[in-house]
């Protein structure tokens, strides 16, 4: 990557997820954007923490705030996004129900990276989730659009959460988000 390039990943946007882990509130994970290569994904995220364009046409929010973590599975992924079913098999976009692949351009090369869920090609919604390690055989299928940059205790403390068929038994929700 060229200087620009490398300047505008430290000057993306940041946004913020306070978590709370069996109600009780736990900590920040911060969250740096790369507008600068997935400027319509991190544009999906980056909206859904503030929450700005309100509620679809059915009064679903367009907000990650009160939504949950539904599937935590140790030195893999935390995923989370889903506001809709809190499943794992709703939530949706800004530009729709689903939106196409942006790029692949960025990788699963470290923990903390964050990058949509999806169901298989050009189906991303509002899900997404977080890397526990280096998880390359997920690259050029999932769209990387940040890295946590601070909170790496919080994901470490949320990975260690007690699952039942990757389902936390706490609940860990996003409590409050938006832009820094």
């Amino acid at each position: 990557y060229s200087f620009c390039t490398l300047l505008m990943a430290e000057n993306g946007t940041k946004c913020f997820l306070d978590i709370s882990i069996g109600h009780s509130p736990y900590g920040r994970l911060v969250i740096r954007l790369r507008d600068d290569v997935t400027p319509k994904t991190a544009e999906n995220f980056r909206a859904l923490c503030t929450g700005e364009y309100g509620k679809t046409e059915s009064g679903l929010n367009l907000h990650y705030k009160g939504s949950c973590f539904h599937r935590v599975i140790p030195q893999f992924v935390i995923q989370g996004g889903d506001f809709e079913t809190g499943e794992g098999k709703g939530g949706m976009s800004i530009y729709g129900r689903r939106f196409k692949d942006e790029n692949f351009k960025l990788k699963h090369d470290q923990l903390g990276v964050v990058s949509m869920a999806n169901t298989g090609k050009n189906t991303n919604g509002s899900q997404f989730f977080i890397t526990l390690n280096r998880t390359s055989w997920l690259d050029n299928n999932h769209v990387v659009f940040g890295n946590v940059i601070e909170g790496f205790d919080i994901l470490k403390t949320i990975a260690s959460v007690p699952t039942r068929n990757d389902n936390p038994e706490a609940p860990i929700c996003i409590t409050d988000c938006g832009v820094l």
